[in-house]
């Protein structure tokens, strides 16, 4: 991002001597983003056709040895249009389950097409989370591979879409599948252009719905900040339902780019995504933020084309180092914002590169207001907490549900003097916005805690621990007992090789912590589990907390005529998962492994052994004795210190 995008102050701000504008002191806790470039009317649909116009034969889509023109994007959404046409109207929701390829971007065109509201479900969204998606919403039709959708919509009335087929992710059947809509579903509300998924309180996922002119406003911003154009290769990297996927897909179509597909496998391997983004001479990248950390704590590759990288989607932990050779954003912005709210650029040849405290959120991005208020919803002065309520063109039309619209996004009383903003977004969000600096991020307002009458924030607790040289990154859950009462429990990681232990830790954070706010049991491990768009699973660790830690039976911790590379994959899994009694017998993913777990298995390995496992290999083992013979295959492993 060009560093500041708030060309508009707030009230209460002076001049200095050269011309810039400063707060006063006492200033109101009010920032503005540029005003909208000039022709960011245009709609993002037209773009992409402006481009497929005038470059047909230009790469739109390149995923391995294959290639799709702007002219065979166009014309094969044409033809997916036609097909679906006498089913789905303006206004429609459909639910895509696609991944990433040719065919999503394909299947994303031509319902912008038909005026019909795109809602990125993800390849493998689960039987009951979709279940529960159509029972809530008013979905027309699931696309995607028959073996995926619910059965009733595998046996329902459906069409079969000729949707391209080639691609590491792309499948070789996908259906529109079409089934009666539950009792009560809500449709999207008027001008929708997509949805997306945000996790409910409820248990149930709630909906968002974005217009094509939010989307559009972002698109003009991320355009001028990375040089997106012709020639360049973008990213399709993100998480389906993670609705960062939007601003990639539709950059690289609406600035005549090429968009590079990402196989899944190596979404979650840092060796694989930088080898990946070398092969496939990506320019442009976005990546969650637990999947872009690991990268920042190797050697940064310097043989890459790798312009821009913008990260988001959680708390980051520290400032890339000077080796760094792409412009970092670290960028910030809830789903009813329209993905991106603020951003802070982040260059190697910043005088704080490479340290250690986490980078501000930034400045908010043309159009958008960002203001810190009190409970009352007034703004605060400069310099002091409160919660982010987000305005301007950026804002989502709201969600499916009218009354958690209500509750959530709120008309600005005429006396705040904020002209041209009609209403704000509650985020929930805790920050401070100082007197010359950047928006700074705190953590969240409902993850406050009691513990003996003392209000405790984790996000507190979290950032002592990494004060500690030898900690990588913490997470602090409050699991709550039988009788209501809360206790803290961090979960850390450590530095490799660090040597340092939960007792230790503890002696250090007692310096920085009240007596209340220090946690009550410390576990060390190799990685935090990931939900499906690559945040912390901050649900799955309370639930973690609440079992206490069994004692592992000598039997189970070293088994009898154990080889070290058995032991070392034991040994890792169990830390990893945070499971002492796992077994040799047992197969990594049924014992709660995920793919991204995997690829924290397969750096520990390679520390250990030398070796480099392929994440497919590793998960395709029948358990974990075959995936030690995989290490004995290639080199033997050294005894994992402390076995």
């Amino acid at each position: 991002m060009n560093e500041p995008t708030t060309a508009r102050t707030a009230p209460g701000t002076t001049a200095d001597g050269a011309g810039r504008r400063t707060p006063d002191p006492g200033a109101p806790s009010v920032a503005h983003g540029a005003a909208p470039a000039a022709g960011s009317e245009s709609g993002v649909l037209a773009r992409f056709e402006d481009w497929a116009r005038r470059c047909p034969q230009a790469p739109a889509v390149v995923d391995g040895a294959h290639t799709w023109t702007y002219r065979q994007i166009d014309t094969a959404a044409d033809e997916a249009a036609r097909a679906l046409r006498d089913r789905v109207r303006p206004g429609d929701l459909v639910g895509v389950c696609l991944d990433r390829s040719a065919a999503l971007v394909v299947t994303a065109v031509a319902l912008a097409r038909l005026g019909a509201v795109y809602l990125p479900l993800g390849p493998r969204p689960g039987e009951r989370r979709t279940d529960a998606v159509t029972e809530d919403l008013n979905v027309v039709c699931l696309i995607g591979d028959p073996a995926v959708l619910p059965p009733r919509y595998r046996t329902a009335d459906r069409n079969d879409l000729a949707l391209p087929t080639e691609g590491a992710n792309a499948g070789a059947t996908v259906v529109a599948a079409f089934a009666a809509p539950g009792d009560g579903a809500r449709p999207a509300p008027d001008g929708a252009f997509y949805a997306v998924l945000t996790s409910g309180s409820t248990g149930r996922p709630k909906a968002v719905a974005v217009d094509e002119a939010a989307l559009g406003g972002l698109l003009d911003w991320y355009r001028t900040t990375t040089g997106l154009a012709p020639g360049d290769r973008q990213s399709l990297l993100i998480g389906v339902a993670f609705d960062p996927h939007l601003l990639e897909l539709w950059a690289g179509l609406t600035s005549g780019a090429t968009l590079a597909v990402a196989p899944d496998e190596l979404r979650w391997d840092p060796v694989l995504l930088a080898d990946w983004w070398r092969e496939a001479a990506v320019s442009v990248s976005v990546a969650a933020t637990p999947m872009a950390e690991p990268l920042l704590d190797r050697p940064w590759p310097q043989d890459l084309k790798l312009r821009h990288l913008i990260v988001g989607g959680d708390r980051m932990r520290r400032r890339p180092g000077p080796d760094v050779t792409a412009t970092v954003h670290n960028a910030y912005g809830p789903a009813e914002a329209t993905v991106v709210t603020t951003a802070f650029t982040m260059r190697a040849t910043d005088s704080e590169a490479g340290t250690d405290a986490a980078p501000p959120i930034g400045h908010p991005v043309p159009g958008v207001t960002v203001v810190v208020a009190d409970e009352a919803g007034r703004p605060v002065e400069r310099g002091t907490d409160g919660e982010l309520l987000i305005g301007g063109s950026g804002l989502a039309l709201g969600y499916l549900d009218p009354e958690l619209t209500a509750r959530r996004f709120a008309a600005v009383p005429e006396d705040l003097g904020l002209p041209g903003v009609a209403r704000l977004y509650r985020t929930g969000d805790r920050v401070r916005m100082p007197a010359d600096g950047p928006l700074e991020f705190l953590g969240r307002l409902d993850d406050q805690v009691k513990i003996s009458g003392v209000r405790i924030e984790p996000a507190e607790v979290e950032a002592a621990f990494e004060k500690s040289p030898a900690v990588r990154s913490a997470v602090v859950v409050a699991p709550r007992s039988a009788d209501g009462g809360a206790r803290l429990v961090a979960y850390v990681r450590v530095v490799d090789d660090a040597g340092i232990t939960a007792d230790a830790l503890l002696g250090e954070v007692r310096a920085w912590l009240p007596e209340q706010a220090v946690p009550s049991d410390v576990r060390i491990v190799g990685s935090f589990p990931l939900d499906a768009n690559g945040k912390v699973d901050r649900p799955e660790l309370t639930r973690r907390a609440a079992e206490p830690v069994a004692a592992t039976a000598p039997a189970a911790a070293r088994p009898a005529g154990a080889t070290p590379a058995e032991q070392l994959v034991l040994t890792s899994v169990r830390d990893l998962l945070d499971r002492p009694g796992t077994l040799l017998t047992e197969n990594f993913l049924e014992v709660g492994g995920t793919s991204l777990l995997a690829a924290q298995l397969l750096t520990a390995i390679e520390r250990e052994s030398g070796i480099r496992l392929r994440a497919t290999a590793l998960l395709r083992q029948e358990d974990l004795h075959a995936v030690a013979r995989l290490i004995d295959q290639g080199h033997p492993a050294r005894q994992p210190a402390g076995a």
